[in-house]
């Protein structure tokens, strides 16, 4: 009932009482779809934070207030220095304004989410809050009075039927009437009830409660009561603050939960890859006993053989054993070692991996039962600190159309699909920026910004790699091959496929696919 009639009546006629013969100093915005206004009598301040969300719209009046040194802009200056003469509310409306010196007036529009603030002079519109408003301008305050009526010929009648007589009502009254049997009461008793009713908003005890799993200000005991006050400017503040808060700690707490829920389910994934890889690698012929094999058998075996049976001294049995006819056995031993060495590597690599997603998992299901343990605002926001979140404010700047990340100063840019790689590269790329790829797979174009007078150190070649690794077709994969070459070798033949491209020069590097930015446990 923050925005209700019967509420708004008693808010400005305290208001009335308070703020006759204050001047209004200061008026100004700090944070989108808010509007502070600041008056004072050369003694004592008085602070209206309107806040004029599309989502929630309320009046708060702190009890004082430190205006930030940056993102401040002042409006409405036609209205500084004016003294408030009278505050006016509307009958039956959810409206009321101020009559300022000089013939001002501001006008408070409380409207749900279309709420907004309208400066009249001289009874001509000058300027409004929300510009997105534009019939604001069309409003006459002083011809905004509704009337409302319910006689006792109107009895008896449903919820529906009284609220069309008096939509001033709203939800809560109404949900009063309700929780009493309003319906099944007979035309005498109704019309009891309802005159009871009004006296209640009439002269009312002001409660901030919780009903429907929402927190409310109501001028009626409904729900669960969280706070009585005796005063409509306290109420207001107290439940803007409550409101808020609450609000705060609801969505941000779900979203650092799927969160957190998101990155364990994401690490659980990859764990399972790698120790499915681990077991195949495991159970797979050793191509190192197997070279073996060859290599104590090099004279029976026939040259160009593709395939013969041998005897594994390991197993204690004949097996066959495939060869490649154009290289000598010796060669196939070779090659085997070769393959036995780096199977080894691979294995370490996948310990590795398997050890860090292990470690990534137990931390955040420590930090899950943590956050299990968060019951309001204030501590949730103790958590998001310690745990370093970022929860604040979208910023103002333009989105990147690339994913970007910054090491050693250097920045990486790393394309998000085969048209998005074309504009990176063809239209983001110096001549001398570091360009990389995952090596005969698809997967994003990756480049490093060069640096006048720097060259690319190897600890950012390897970043970019990874990055490059994990971005690509071979993400799942131990380790994974990447080239890299400065763009100017780097060309798109007339004709080719979204992200197509031809290098001439290239190195490459053995990385292990990841995302080492996303490395935070």
């Amino acid at each position: 009932m923050h925005l209700n009639y019967f509420f708004l009546k008693k808010l400005s006629a305290a208001l009335e009482q308070k703020l006759v013969g204050f001047t209004l100093a200061t008026c100004f915005s700090q944070e989108k779809d808010e509007l502070v206004l600041g008056f004072t009598n050369g003694q004592e301040d008085f602070y209206i934070k309107a806040i004029l969300t599309s989502g929630f719209s309320s009046l708060a009046f702190p009890s004082d207030f430190h205006r930030k040194r940056q993102n401040s802009v002042n409006l409405f200056p036609e209205t500084v220095g004016k003294t408030v003469e009278k505050v006016v509310q509307h009958q039956h409306e959810r409206s009321f304004y101020f009559e300022l010196s000089e013939g001002l007036v501001l006008l408070f529009k409380m409207f749900g989410n279309r709420s907004n603030i309208v400066v009249f002079q001289n009874r001509v519109p000058v300027n409004r809050f929300h510009k997105k408003f534009p019939a604001d301008f069309e409003l006459e305050p002083w011809h905004m009075d509704r009337n409302f009526s319910v006689s006792p010929a109107d009895f008896p009648l449903n919820l529906k039927q009284l609220q069309k007589l008096i939509p001033t009502l709203g939800e809560l009254p109404l949900a009063y009437l309700r929780e009493n049997n309003f319906e099944v009461q007979s035309a005498e008793t109704q019309q009891k009830t309802v005159s009871e009713l009004l006296q209640k908003l009439e002269d009312p005890v002001y409660y901030v409660i919780e009903f429907e799993s929402k927190i409310r200000l109501s001028l009626l005991p409904l729900g669960t009561e969280i706070g009585r006050f005796p005063d409509p400017i306290e109420v207001a503040q107290f439940f803007a603050v409550k409101y808020l808060s609450t609000q705060f700690y609801v969505s941000n707490f779900q979203a650092i939960k799927q969160q957190l829920e998101k990155q364990k389910h994401a690490a659980e994934q990859i764990l399972a890859q790698v120790e499915s890889k681990q077991k195949s690698l495991k159970t797979d012929t050793n191509f190192a006993q197997t070279a073996d094999v060859i290599m104590a058998n090099l004279t029976n075996i026939p040259p160009r053989t593709s395939e013969i049976e041998l005897y594994d001294f390991y197993q204690d049995r004949n097996r066959i054993i495939k060869l490649k006819a154009t290289e000598t056995p010796q060669k196939t031993a070779e090659r085997l070692y070769k393959k036995a060495k780096n199977q080894q590597i691979e294995l370490k690599i996948l310990d590795e991996k398997a050890l860090r997603k292990t470690e990534e998992i137990i931390a955040l299901e420590e930090k899950l039962a943590e956050l299990s343990q968060v019951h309001d605002s204030k501590s949730l926001k103790n958590y998001l600190k310690a745990n370093a979140f970022e929860t604040g404010k979208k910023t103002t700047q333009t989105e990147s159309p690339f994913r970007e990340f910054t090491t050693e100063g250097f920045k990486i840019l790393v394309g998000k699909s085969a048209a998005n790689n074309d504009v990176l590269t063809q239209k983001f790329t110096h001549k001398d920026d570091l360009w990389l790829h995952a090596k005969d797979v698809s997967g994003s174009h990756v480049v490093v910004k060069f640096q006048s007078g720097k060259a690319f150190p190897q600890t950012v070649i390897e970043k970019a790699a990874k990055l490059a690794a994990y971005y690509s077709k071979r993400k799942t994969d131990s380790f994974c091959p990447v080239i890299y070459t400065p763009k100017k070798f780097v060309r798109k033949p007339k004709g080719a496929a979204p992200g197509s491209v031809i290098v001439d020069r290239e190195n490459v590097i053995l990385v292990v696919p990841e995302n080492p930015f996303e490395r935070t446990f």
